[in-house]
């Protein structure tokens, strides 16, 4: 342990200012994404794909991302800001620590250098672009957890666009932020500034709850949680949930006929006619195909 602290101590140190990936090792990292990538190597799944994921729910997402290993993407139990809007983007992660006075010292020193202004939060909101999910793992922090409060908020809102803000930790100024449409989870709020905590990472792997999001992950909010989608498997996840909703609405069809049993339709229909008509629909629901 004492070894991993000094390595990442040293680390801190050989960079200048917050730990980061560069982007050879980004790269490395995300390796299996077919995707063009941001100038620090960070994955940009297609804006197309992003539109189609809107359409999906956690169970679209659920249905395929266990099967191909990933068991452990989902997080739930947020406070969500507005409930109704879905949130979807490309993650950009922040990791924060509490405060250490030799390490921030650190830090601090080499924001000055990189010619970085404002709180340490700012740092990495200055660098938000159009499409961005900011994800913050601040250890679930409440008092002085209050990464953003209105203000900073609306920046988020107008630099991300049709993005959006995870927070494992808190805000702040929430009637001010209620009038904002844009998709916000968070774990608590508190009328406290940001304090005692130092922002240790910036588009690294950060633990949120239960999961391992990764910068440029695709990120699916509803009313239910948070997925985050590894870019590689994106494109599936979309092509399976567009089976799922065809498979819903025959099924919500027949059920509306009053003529059957559930078990009769669902999960699938045993009679054979019936699965020759679901056939049918499901071909003439994607063109033919």
């Amino acid at each position: 342990m004492l070894r991993t602290s000094f390595l990442f101590l040293c680390a801190i140190a050989a960079y200048g200012q917050l730990f980061t990936l560069n982007k050879n090792d980004m790269i490395r990292l995300t390796s299996k994404s077919p995707y063009e990538r941001f100038e620090d190597g960070r994955p940009k799944v297609p804006d197309n794909i992003l539109q189609a994921v809107r359409d999906l729910s956690m169970e679209d997402a659920w249905t395929v991302l266990p099967g191909k290993g990933f068991n452990h993407q989902y997080e739930g139990d947020w406070r969500i800001l507005h409930p109704e809007l879905k949130l979807v983007g490309r993650a950009v992660t922040a990791q924060f620590m509490p405060v250490r006075a030799d390490l921030n010292e650190i830090i601090t020193a080499g924001g000055k250098e990189k010619g970085y202004y404002g709180g340490q939060n700012q740092w990495v909101i200055d660098k938000l672009q159009p499409g961005d999910v900011l994800v913050v793992d601040i250890f679930g922090k409440t008092e002085g957890g209050t990464f953003v409060g209105d203000n900073l908020a609306f920046y988020i809102k107008q630099a991300t666009k049709t993005g959006g803000l995870i927070v494992d930790g808190s805000v702040r100024d929430l009637d001010g932020i209620f009038g904002f449409d844009m998709p916000l989870y968070f774990r608590n709020a508190h009328p406290t500034p940001i304090r005692d905590v130092m922002l240790t990472g910036y588009n690294v792997p950060v633990r949120i709850g239960g999961v391992t999001v990764m910068p440029g992950d695709v990120v699916l909010g509803d009313r239910e949680g948070v997925y985050f989608i590894p870019p590689q498997l994106a494109e599936d996840v979309v092509k399976r949930g567009a089976d799922i909703k065809i498979h819903d609405e025959w099924t919500k069809m027949k059920f509306r006929e009053g003529k059957y049993k559930s078990s009769d339709i669902y999960g699938s229909p045993h009679e054979k006619s019936l699965k020759d008509e679901y056939d049918a629909y499901h071909k003439s629901k994607m063109g033919g195909k």
